[in-house]
């Protein structure tokens, strides 16, 4: 169930692409579940859909993120400002994304026949062979790129292609926005459900195409959007995703590299080692061919790793990966590191996984 609570913008704490952090007052009595009476709660807003507040305002909130203490999601959400609304969004665009929401958004997508690309993807059926780099969840995003420019040429174009199964908005990623202003990102495609990039798209297909012959992208990374869902159970997650996206890439005829995710700071047994997701997506939702990026890490976890990842050898191809050099890469990551609240020396096993994907692809382009 939805919590709505109302309050007042105290101040603006800092903003990024397309989001707004806030300190917000909520009346006393009038707390989030849990809260103390008068504290200030962080909130998040989206000036594309609501507007922007400005301190003294008073704001609607959604509060159940905080009520549930989420982590990745751990924000109020500002759904209105009500004694100032928004203006009206101009120009072309019929995508409707968060459909049948209260937030839904029109958005002008990249496939539409208003487009000017339009008619670039109306036949377009080929990636032409561009290596697509596929993960579980985002947090693998800026590992994958360290090891992607540690071994490649730093003038490459790269796209990321954010599939629906976490956050909708890309403005939520302060990561994507950060690496989009350094030219680690040529753009950002979001998909599905999701909204917010660069360009829009339909499906992860249109969204590979659309990275591919509209950003010119030379490699495309696919994830979910921040905030992965999970239920304990082997088919109950968003990440399986990444098994249709590694399909999506085959069937576009792109070359398919299936990072896998992997923990040794994960206390759950079903995460240690290979992660079951990775086991799942990729060895049951995948039905095309990948190549496996397989971390040549050290000691007895290292010889779990690979004997995990042999149960991908029926339908992949495993191709062992050395992680020197990547520690260094991953130290020089001009994002913060983190997954599952965990950060690099924490869970450095996770970062290397994903780094070596990035090795790996950059090898596709030689």
């Amino acid at each position: 169930m939805i919590r709505w609570r109302k309050g007042e913008v105290v101040r603006i704490r800092r903003e990024w692409p397309g989001a707004m952090e806030l300190e917000v007052a909520v009346p006393e009595g009038d707390n989030p579940p849990g809260a103390e009476p008068g504290a200030l709660y962080r909130a998040l807003a989206y000036p594309a859909l609501v507007g922007r507040p400005e301190p003294g305002d008073e704001v609607l909130l959604n509060t159940t993120a905080l009520a549930m203490g989420l982590g990745t999601g751990g924000y109020a959400m500002v759904v209105a400002v009500p004694n100032r609304l928004p203006q009206d969004p101009q120009g072309p665009g019929h995508l409707v994304k968060a459909r049948y929401t209260p937030l839904q958004a029109t958005v002008l997508g990249a496939d539409e026949q208003d487009s000017p690309f339009h008619d670039r993807l109306r036949e377009a059926d080929s990636v032409d062979g561009m290596p697509v780099v596929v993960a579980d969840l985002h947090s693998a995003l800026p590992p994958i790129l360290c090891g992607l420019y540690d071994t490649a040429a730093r003038d490459l174009r790269v796209a990321y292609v954010m599939l629906d199964g976490g956050a909708l908005p890309a403005w939520f990623s302060m990561a994507a926005a950060r690496l989009r202003e350094i030219g680690w990102l040529s753009g950002v495609v979001t998909v599905g459900q999701a909204f917010g990039g660069d360009v829009e798209a339909v499906t992860t297909h249109t969204g590979l195409l659309a990275a591919r012959h509209v950003l010119e992208a030379d490699v495309a990374i696919v994830t979910q959007g921040p905030g992965n869902l999970g239920t304990g159970t082997r088919w109950g997650f968003s990440g399986v995703s990444a098994g249709e996206a590694v399909n999506a890439a085959s069937v576009l005829q792109g070359r398919p590299v299936a990072a896998l995710r992997v923990s040794e700071g994960d206390l759950r047994e079903r995460h240690l080692g290979v992660s079951h997701h990775s086991l799942t997506a990729y060895g049951r939702v995948a039905l095309t061919r990948a190549q496996v990026p397989v971390p040549m890490l050290a000691g007895a976890f290292g010889e779990r790793v690979r004997d995990q990842a042999e149960l991908l050898a029926v339908r992949h191809e495993l191709v062992p990966v050395p992680v020197d050099g990547l520690h260094e890469a991953l130290r020089a990551s001009p994002v913060r590191l983190s997954t599952m609240g965990r950060g690099l020396e924490e869970d450095l096993a996770y970062f290397l996984a994903s780094a070596a994907a990035g090795r790996f692809a950059a090898s596709l382009l030689a």
